[in-house]
């Protein structure tokens, strides 16, 4: 079946028992394929049917498809002609998101959540402008997804317009973890609710015999005292704003789905579709793993889920282990992240002390503005979250922690060049972005004993924010000083005095090591160093750098407005004469590959690095 389907328009034709057939084929399709690349497994075997449904409904790419959050595009790259996933988030094959280089049936591709809404709104009301009224614009956006503040943003400026928008909630009542906060317990209200499927069996039938959404609408309201009304009336939520809502509708169920949407496209207006899913649909391992549903998954047996290689103790690991040995200590000590709680190392202390851990949803500036309330109220809140998804609380961080002198600590989780995720979810800005907060300290450990320290010593700052990033993936293997220059730690060291001195940012300290074996080579005398806390200036460089003809640092941040630019100027400023030499990400979105085929093609790889310093010295 999937084979006969090179576009959406191949969809039309299929009976019902074929639509089922296919939905049936795309689900053992994606577990076969997913399993031995990696991906996200759960959240695509829940959105089958609704994306048959939409293709069937609607006409791509003449009406705007937008998927929010693009983890669940699986199902739309395989009808829209993309069927090959052995190279699935790999360099060169397709990516893990929507991506317009792959399509035109793809819009966003910035899988950052919560903005499809204003995604819609936008494409909407140009089309509205440009005078094509016959197109309609469709955002297929989580439950999860609402619980961030840009949605309901964007929900509140459609209200009253008249473009012809289509708002797919996809409630499955999760997104990492189950949904929180009260639109959550207000959507698990209508889930449950025991006149769901009479309310189904008549939608059917009104839907069949009705012609318009003005007809459905209407009707509703003049059941009156039946059970009817008072589920149609339940999402006040969205009905206080002035948008009309469809559902519950059974997200497993074509026929269903088709008639609700079909409705909604011809309404002319902004329509909610209430969708009722099930993440993980169809997959036992899934349905069986209450977590996480098989969120996101390694390279796994199909047959069980499990993995094919179990993963090394991360960097999150050692987070997770030393937050709870510090709560145990410190009563102070409360955490809050963005829907994120097992992601970010945060679900052992919830299991420890649940009070004491808030997930806000996917809401980064009010976790950040509400840290800084914890800190006012003489709590020292930590906010974990990715550090890509950082940027969109920026403001929060400079003018709700800084600017008050909060006392906040964030942890950076997947920091650097994460890759496989692609442009998006690179945690590649933190560095040169927050370096200009006043008063902000910034640590970028090396390895597990220097996180733990970098961590403690964060939580002593009462004054002002404190940061401590580190990526994704397996711990490295300690680096210990073999001794100290103020607070730089010399990790290798070869010759006399060092007339090249290298200088590796946390998870590049490993990679400065490399650097310097390889110059040694040369006949060099070079020594190798790192700094925990990285910013403001360490203490000691100028002492550690005054012999030196070159001095090269090593990051995995942005090159411009980087660590080691700050360092430069810092040091030119105080007359030393070494020249720099820079290395680290440049000044562009990197597309999906392994991080070390990233690495490789910027040239933060030993090897070149070396060379460059070489050349560097020559032209001197």
């Amino acid at each position: 079946m999937l084979e006969r389907i090179g576009s959406p328009a191949d969809l039309q034709a299929l009976t019902p028992a074929e639509l089922d057939e296919l939905a049936a084929e795309i689900r053992g399709f994606l577990v076969d394929t997913v399993s031995r690349t990696g991906g996200h497994l759960g959240p695509n075997l829940g959105v089958v049917e609704l994306t048959m449904g939409i293709h069937r409904v609607f006409e791509s790419p003449r009406d705007s498809i937008v998927f929010d959050t693009g983890h669940q595009s699986y199902v739309h790259k395989l009808l829209t002609g993309r069927q090959d996933f052995s190279t699935l988030r790999k360099r060169g094959g397709l990516a893990g998101y929507p991506s317009r280089e792959e399509s035109d049936h793809d819009i966003v591709e910035n899988s950052h959540a919560s903005t499809a809404v204003s995604w819609a709104a936008g494409i909407a009301r140009g089309h509205t402008l440009r005078g094509e009224e016959d197109r309609c614009t469709v955002a297929v956006i989580g439950d999860g997804a609402l619980t961030g503040g840009m949605a309901w943003e964007a929900l509140n400026g459609l209200a009253g317009s008249r473009d012809r928008v289509v708002i797919v909630v996809n409630d499955n009542g999760r997104s990492y973890a189950p949904t929180i906060g009260g639109l959550a317990r207000k959507l698990d209200g209508i889930r449950v609710d025991r006149r769901y499927e009479s309310f189904l069996g008549w939608g059917k039938r009104t839907f069949a015999g009705r012609g318009r959404f003005r007809n459905f609408a209407y009707r509703s309201v003049m059941h009156g005292k039946r059970a009817l009304k008072g589920l149609l009336q339940e999402p006040s939520i969205f009905a206080d704003l002035g948008l009309k809502y469809v559902g519950p509708v059974d997200g497993h169920n074509i026929a269903h789905i088709e008639h609700a949407l079909a409705q909604a496209r011809d309404y002319g207006e902004p329509v909610i579709v209430h969708v009722l899913t099930e993440k993980g649909r169809g997959y036992t391992p899934a349905e069986q793993h209450v977590a996480d549903r098989f969120h996101a998954v390694g390279k796994i047996h199909p047959e069980t889920g499990l993995p094919i290689e179990p993963s090394r103790f991360g960097w999150t690991s050692v987070f997770a282990d030393e937050i709870v040995k510090v709560a145990e200590e410190r009563p102070d000590v409360v955490a809050l992240t963005a829907a994120m709680l097992a992601p970010v190392g945060l679900q052992p202390l919830a299991d420890r002390y649940p009070s004491r851990v808030i997930d806000v949803g996917i809401a980064e500036q009010h976790a950040v503005t509400s840290a800084a309330g914890l800190a006012f109220a003489g709590m020292h809140p930590v906010v974990a979250v990715y550090a890509t998804f950082l940027n969109r609380a920026f403001d929060q961080v400079l003018m709700d922690v800084a600017l008050h002198g909060a006392g906040v600590t964030f942890m950076l989780d997947r920091a650097g060049i994460t890759g496989d995720d692609g442009p998006s979810h690179n945690g590649m800005w933190d560095m040169a972005l927050l370096r200009h907060v006043p008063g902000l300290r910034l640590a970028a450990p090396r390895d597990e004993p220097s996180l733990r320290r970098a961590f403690r010593e964060a939580l002593d700052v009462s004054d002002a924010p404190t940061v401590v990033r580190y990526p994704k993936g397996a711990v490295a293997a300690p680096l210990p000083a073999v001794r100290s220059v103020g607070d730089l730690d010399v990790l290798a060291s070869y010759g006399g005095d060092a007339s090249v001195v290298v200088m590796g940012l946390g998870s590049m300290a490993g990679t400065a090591v490399s650097v310097a074996e390889k110059l040694a080579a040369e006949g060099l005398d070079v020594l190798a160093a790192s700094a925990t806390w990285v910013h403001p200036v360490p203490g000691g460089l100028l002492e550690l750098i005054s012999g030196a003809e070159l001095v090269v640092t090593v990051e995995d941040g942005l090159t411009d407005a980087g660590i080691g630019e700050e360092w430069a100027a810092f040091a030119r400023l105080a007359g030393a004469r070494a020249q720099w030499s820079h290395h680290g990400v440049p000044r562009e979105f990197l597309q999906h590959a392994s991080r070390a085929q990233v690495i490789d093609r910027i040239g933060l790889d030993p090897s070149a690095i070396a060379d460059t310093a070489l050349a560097a010295l020559a032209r001197d």
